[in-house]
C-alpha cells in the first residue's frame, strides 16, 4: 500500500486528483475580478454583466446535473473530455474575438456555453471516483476530491490571479488560465488508467432521453435518493447565503472592514479543506450518517447562529468572530460521506444517483442567496440565520432516515433478542 493510498487517495485513481486540481486553479483565476473586468475595462453595464453571470450559473447547473446521466452513456472518461473540449475552445473564443472587440453577444454566448465545461469535468470525475474507489474508503476519496476542488477553485485561482494581475494585466492572465486547464486535462487523459472510467456504467442500452429521464425519476423511484439530494441541497445553501449577506452584517453593522472579512474568509475556507480530509476519514472509521448527523447538520446550526450571535455578542472583535467563522467552514464539511450514503440505494444507478446529487449542489448556489433576499427584510439578519440553522437541523433528519441498508440491517438486528438468528443476505 502506496503513502497515498493510506491517507485515502486511491492510487489508481491519484493523477485524476492531480488533473482536476490545476483545471480547477485555471477555472478559479477569474472569479474575483471577471465582472470588474467585463464592467470597467469592457464598459457593459452593471446589469449587461449581470445577465452574463446568470447564463454562466445556469449553463453551470446544467452541466452538474448532466455529468453523472452522460456518464452512465458515455464513462466518466469521456464526459470530462467533452467538459475540458468546451471550456477550452469556448475560453480561447471569447479571448481571441470577444474580448478583443468588446463584443458582448460574442462574449455572453462563450462564456455561458464555458459554464458547462467546468462541472463536466469536475463531477465527471466525482463519478469516476465513486466507481473507482474501493467501497472501504470511499469517503476518504471524496474527502480528497473536495479538497482538491475546494484548493483548485476558491483558494489557489484567486491567489494565482492576485500574484499575477499586477506583473502581467488580467487579459493575460485569462491565458494563464487557459494553461493550466489544459495542463489537468492532459494530466488525466494521459495518466489516469483507472478502467471503470473508460466505458459506460449502465449496460442496460436504455437510449440517451431514458437515461436523462431517469435522472430525474429516480428521486420518487428511490425515496431516499430524492432524500439524499435534498440533504445535498441544504449543505451549501447555507455557505452562498452566507457569502451574500454575513459581510453585509459584519461590516455596515458590527464594524469590520472588507479586508478583514477577505481574510475570514480565507480562514472559514482553511478549515473547510481540513474539515473535508477529516470527515471522509471519520465517516469510513465511525459511520457515515452519523458524521452528516453531527457535523454537518448539528455543528452546521449551531455556526449559522454563531455568526450572528458571537458579532453580536462580542461586537468588532475579530478572533472570536475568526473562530466561529472557522467552525462553520468546518461544518460545511460534515457532508462529504452523503455521495455513498445515496448510491447504495441504486447501486445499479449511479451516474443518475450523482446527477441528483450534483443538482443539489448546483441548485444551491441560487436558493442560498434567494432565501436571504425573499426574509431579510421581514425577519433581518438574525432570523435568516435562524432558517439556515433550522435547514441544517433537518438535514440531519433526513440522514438518519437515508442510512445505508447496511447501517439499517445492524440496527434491526441490535434490537432483536439474542436467541434469534439474523440470516444476512
Amino acid at each position: 500500500m502506496t503513502f497515498f493510498d493510506r491517507i485515502g487517495i486511491p492510487r489508481v485513481l491519484l493523477w485524476g486528483y492531480v488533473g482536476m486540481l490545476l483545471f480547477m486553479i485555471g477555472d478559479g483565476v477569474e472569479t474575483s475580478y471577471l465582472s470588474t473586468y467585463f464592467k470597467v475595462d469592457l464598459g457593459f453595464a452593471e446589469s449587461s454583466v449581470g445577465v452574463v453571470f446568470t447564463v454562466y450559473g445556469l449553463a453551470a447547473a446544467v452541466g452538474a446535473f448532466l455529468a453523472g446521466g452522460l456518464s452512465d452513456r458515455w464513462g466518466p472518461r469521456k464526459v470530462m473530455m467533452v467538459g475540458a473540449a468546451l471550456w477550452a475552445i469556448c475560453h480561447v473564443l471569447m479571448l481571441t474575438i470577444g474580448i478583443p472587440t468588446s463584443n458582448y453577444v460574442l462574449i455572453l454566448l462563450t462564456y455561458g456555453v464555458r459554464g458547462l465545461g467546468y462541472p463536466l469535468f469536475a463531477y465527471g470525475f466525482l463519478v469516476w471516483i465513486m466507481v473507482g474507489a474501493p467501497e472501504k474508503q470511499i469517503s476518504k476519496a471524496l474527502g480528497w476530491y473536495w479538497f482538491s476542488f475546494t484548493m483548485g477553485y476558491p483558494v489557489l485561482g484567486s491567489a494565482l490571479v492576485a500574484g499575477l494581475k499586477p506583473a502581467l494585466g488580467f487579459y493575460p492572465t485569462l491565458w494563464v488560465s487557459l494553461a493550466l486547464i489544459a495542463a489537468g486535462s492532459f494530466i488525466v487523459f494521459t495518466m489516469l488508467k483507472e478502467r471503470s472510467g473508460f466505458e459506460p456504467l449502465a449496460a442496460d442500452g436504455s437510449s440517451m432521453v431514458k437515461t436523462l429521464v431517469g435522472c430525474v425519476t429516480i428521486m420518487f423511484e428511490r425515496p431516499k435518493v430524492g432524500l439524499g439530494a435534498l440533504t445535498r441541497l441544504i449543505n451549501t445553501t447555507s455557505q452562498f447565503g452566507v457569502w451574500v449577506f454575513t459581510p453585509l452584517y459584519l461590516i455596515e453593522q458590527v464594524g469590520f472592514n472588507s479586508e478583514e472579512w477577505s481574510t475570514l474568509l480565507m480562514i472559514m475556507m482553511g478549515s473547510n479543506l481540513a474539515g473535508v480530509v477529516a470527515f471522509g476519514a471519520l465517516g469510513d472509521r465511525w459511520s457515515r450518517h452519523k458524521t452528516i448527523v453531527w457535523f454537518g447538520g448539528v455543528l452546521g446550526a449551531v455556526s449559522c447562529l454563531g455568526l450572528y450571535y458571537v458579532p453580536n455578542a462580542v461586537g468588532h472583535s475579530y478572533i472570536p468572530v475568526a473562530i466561529v467563522v472557522a467552525v462553520f467552514g468546518v461544518g460545511l464539511a460534515g457532508y462529504v460521506p452523503l455521495p455513498p450514503l445515496m448510491t447504495q440505494h441504486a447501486p445499479g444507478r449511479k451516474g443518475q444517483v450523482m446527477s441528483t446529487y450534483t443538482l443539489g449542489a448546483g441548485a444551491s448556489q441560487a436558493v442560498g442567496p434567494a432565501i436571504g433576499t425573499a426574509f431579510i427584510g421581514i425577519i433581518g439578519i438574525q432570523g435568516v440565520m435562524w432558517i439556515y440553522a433550522v435547514l441544517h437541523l433537518s438535514s440531519s433528519v433526513l440522514a438518519l432516515i437515508i442510512r445505508t441498508p447496511n447501517e439499517e440491517a445492524q440496527r434491526e438486528a441490535a434490537a432483536l433478542p439474542e436467541d434469534n438468528t439474523v440470516v444476512a443476505h
